[in-house]
């Protein structure tokens, strides 16, 4: 699978990479086994960048990733997890449900972007990982913690990698202004946009992406099916992990029918939608299965006509400027 270097940090990512945080229970439970076999299928299929954090099943999806990883030779992949969170043991019982995991609420999550939380957090995933180092490490939803980070939190990431502790540093985000500032302020290799440069929504065309592309900064898409609705547009997807708008379902529905006349499935579009700009060094895609996996790849592979992208325009459904991948997504799987 073809993969890209972030930024200049000399980390190389594969084009598509697998998000963690469906096996950490994201929504509903998710054994053992299927964990361990969803990771195994991603291997299989040339996935060789994997993307998790302390949030993910309060560490749950920490631990999970790391046991399936450490029988793999540690050069061969690449890591990131997230600092901002650190975990607190808690014995007053209850589940994870209302922070969307579905797993006993043992640790509580408390905000710290402080440069000792940074140091503690990335400690504690390690641990957690049973794993000697991560490749990249990500500031973690700092949206209302902005000064902090870029105060204390961010410095601390610099010397970790100064040191060479770790290789790449960034922020990962549901929003694209503040990541704009990070690559415009500081000395980050890449940014994780969750969700706002999608088939549905491209906020980060405006000022994230240009910059980075202008930068030499590389941008990872997370959140390409805005949390579930354009794998699925039903009543009852989610957008924004909430349920979806009548008015976002109606247009997702919409997309599919363009599509699937085209014999592409929604979630083959949402998926290859990203990679139609150069800025963007990798897809993660979400899976809490082998078969969600399988699936996956195999909607990067072949050909995408490239019509659906004009009836997609001509609907009124793509802007006109957005730019869209090549019909056959060099160094895809398979």
């Amino acid at each position: 699978m073809r993969a890209t270097v972030l930024g200049a940090g000399g980390v190389p990512v594969t084009a598509l990479g697998l998000g963690a945080a469906a096996i950490g229970g994201l929504y509903e439970a998710v054994g053992e086994d299927e964990a361990a076999a969803t990771v195994e299928a991603a291997w299989d299929a040339g996935i060789r960048y994997f993307d998790t954090a302390p949030h993910y099943g309060l560490g749950l999806s920490e631990r999970r990733l790391g046991a399936a990883l450490r029988t793999r030779p540690r050069e061969d992949f690449v890591l990131s997890t997230k600092v901002g969170r650190v975990l607190e043991p808690h014995d007053g019982g209850g589940d994870d449900r209302a922070n969307g995991f579905a797993v006993p609420a043992t640790h509580r999550r408390r905000w710290d972007f402080s440069a000792d939380g940074v140091r503690r957090s990335l400690e504690d995933s390690l641990t957690r990982l049973g794993l000697d180092r991560v490749d990249l490490v990500l500031l973690h939803d700092p949206d209302d913690h902005g000064e902090q980070a870029f105060r204390e939190a961010y410095p601390a990431l610099e010397e970790l990698r100064s040191q060479g502790v770790v290789r790449a540093i960034g922020a990962g985000m549901n929003q694209s202004r503040m990541l704009t500032r990070f690559l415009t302020d500081t000395d980050v290799d890449a940014v994780l946009c969750a969700g706002r440069y999608t088939l549905l929504e491209q906020g980060a065309l405006e000022t994230l992406l240009p910059t980075a592309s202008a930068a030499g900064k590389s941008v990872i898409a997370g959140g390409v099916f805005n949390s579930g609705l354009l794998a699925d547009p039903a009543p009852g997807a989610t957008y924004d992990y909430a349920a979806a708008p009548s008015d976002l379902l109606d247009r997702a529905v919409r997309m599919r029918e363009v599509t699937e006349a085209h014999g592409l499935p929604l979630r083959a579009a949402a998926l290859r939608f990203p990679f139609g700009h150069p800025a963007v060094a990798s897809v993660l895609v979400g899976a809490r299965s082998a078969a969600e996996v399988v699936d996956a790849v195999a909607q990067v592979r072949g050909p995408a006509p490239g019509a659906v992208w004009d009836d997609l325009r001509a609907q009124g459904l793509l802007p006109g400027g957005v730019p869209v991948p090549e019909p056959v997504l060099e160094g895809s799987p398979g």
